[in-house]
């Protein structure tokens, strides 16, 4: 059974704050089920965005929760926050995790960049 969206982000946003990166939850989406984006910025100017893996991915362990880079057009926060726009058009249902780390770390594991 997979962990409920609610309870996945609070434990990332604790995992965050223990590695010693500001994480903030910048929008809660469905406590149950809804996907999470997580944002990172590592204060230069850049920024990188993760999204849920297509299901294909995931099929063999579906309690687990995957993660792959968004392609962006150019990796800015205003082409992230465009990206994030036409989400939340597609899903109004989506969280969204901000993380700020000077080294750019993610803390997701099983991403695939």
């Amino acid at each position: 059974m997979r962990l409920r969206s609610d309870i996945w982000v609070a434990a990332y946003l604790r995992r965050c704050t223990v590695e010693g990166a500001y994480a903030v939850l910048r929008r809660r989406g469905a406590a149950e089920a809804g996907s999470v984006f997580v944002k990172i910025d590592p204060l230069d100017g850049s920024c990188k965005l993760f999204g849920p893996a297509p299901q294909s991915l995931a099929a063999d362990q579906p309690e687990e929760r995957f993660f792959v880079a968004v392609p962006l057009p150019e990796p800015t926060p205003l082409a992230a926050e465009e990206r994030l726009k036409r989400e939340i058009s597609f899903d109004p249902d989506l969280w969204i995790v901000e993380v700020e780390d000077r080294a750019g770390r993610h803390f997701l594991d099983l991403a695939k960049e």
